[in-house]
């Protein structure tokens, strides 16, 4: 692939001219907003200039609503020897392409599995991508050449490729992405009218529910308006779920005993059936989940403090595999928690405290 053309530059769009650009790839960009594409080329994502004839892929990177008229209007105008749309729903637009009557052995509905709360080109990153699944979703008319182009867009943005039916995807990230931030919002809109004592005691388990509810609303709604068949059905099994947990907790009020060991039984089934499915979960890079030791320090909230524990954890020769970090309410510090493998725990916790460290046990 020598020259591309990225249609809609935002997050996703820029970040993947960004990652192409960095390779060589002449990339143009073209957005409705003259402006925003004038922005990306400025952060080096490549030119707002139109090409001077077809390019090797032309990349479609607007919301599922508008997917198939952008590609339908590129297709006819001939801008590319390939065409590819990254929207997170892949059967709708596919659908709506064929019902257009266009010759589709020239393009392939792809999705990679990226993003961040922040939308635009600003947010953007060429670096988005690595190491993240990149579905795609070729049909018996694709042609080899334009699979193999959308393999090397993706090897380009070092993400891994994934081969799935449309339908298919549109069923799993109604699971893994859609529902989730449907469930984050309804949870993070009860703390919008909570009392300010009770939003003070917040910790890094409701920071972690609520964080993809910080996502722009619009783009959601577009998002969910091509999905809600599939959404709605997984929400439909956990309201089922939440009026048995609401049961079960009523009857743990109850002065009846078996009422109570019905409530508790009730209680530990959504319990270990939430055990069951967090440990599917995919670990780094989408490895079997690892079970990792954590190494908790205290630190104080000022520049370099993490650069100085990272630093230390290398000297003595271990490998972080996650960090996370809480911070104290009220006071200007925090706590660290590093994940190691369980046999460099007591390593790295002798050297940190030879080297000052606090650790929490």
């Amino acid at each position: 692939m020598r020259t591309a053309l990225v249609i809609g530059t935002g997050l996703i769009g820029t970040s993947a001219a960004l990652a192409l650009s960095q390779r060589g790839v002449v990339v143009h960009l073209a957005d409705h907003d003259p402006e925003q594409a004038r922005t990306a080329a400025a952060l080096g994502a490549g030119t707002d200039e139109a090409p001077e004839g077809p390019v090797d892929l032309a990349i479609v990177a607007a919301p599922p609503a508008h997917v198939a008229t952008l590609l339908a209007d590129a297709m006819r105008r001939g801008v590319a020897r390939g065409y590819i749309d990254v929207a997170s729903v892949k059967g709708g637009p596919r659908r709506e392409l064929e019902a257009l009557g266009l010759d589709l052995a020239s393009y392939i509905g792809t999705h990679p599995m990226s993003g961040r709360e922040k939308s635009g080109p600003l947010a953007a990153t060429g670096d988005l991508f690595e190491g993240r699944p990149w579905v795609l979703t070729p049909t018996r008319d694709t042609d080899t050449e334009v699979l193999n182009l959308a393999l090397e867009l993706v090897s380009h943005c070092r993400a891994v490729p994934v081969v799935m039916d449309a339908d298919a995807h549109d069923r799993a990230v109604a699971l893994v992405s859609h529902m989730p931030h449907l469930v984050s919002s309804m949870v993070a809109a009860r703390l919008q009218n909570a009392e300010e004592a009770a939003v003070r005691l917040c910790g890094q388990g409701i920071r972690d529910v609520t964080r993809i509810a910080a996502s722009e609303p619009g783009m959601w709604i577009d998002i969910l308006s091509a999905n809600p068949g599939p959404v709605a059905d997984l929400l439909t099994d956990v309201a089922a779920d939440l009026d048995e947990t609401v049961r079960a907790l009523r009857a743990l009020q109850s002065s009846d005993e078996d009422k109570r060991q019905e409530g508790t039984s009730g209680i530990e089934d959504i319990l270990r059936r939430g055990n069951a499915g967090q440990v599917r979960v995919p670990g780094k890079h989408g490895s079997a989940p690892r079970a990792y030791e954590v190494v908790a320090v205290l630190i104080d909230d000022q520049p370099g403090q993490l650069a100085r524990i990272f630093a230390d954890a290398g000297r003595a020769g271990v490998n972080i595999e996650d960090v996370r970090i809480e911070h104290a309410t009220g006071q200007q510090a925090g706590l660290v928690q590093l994940m190691v493998e369980p046999q460099a725990a007591p390593v790295l916790t002798a050297a940190l405290r030879e080297r000052g460290w606090a650790i929490r046990q």
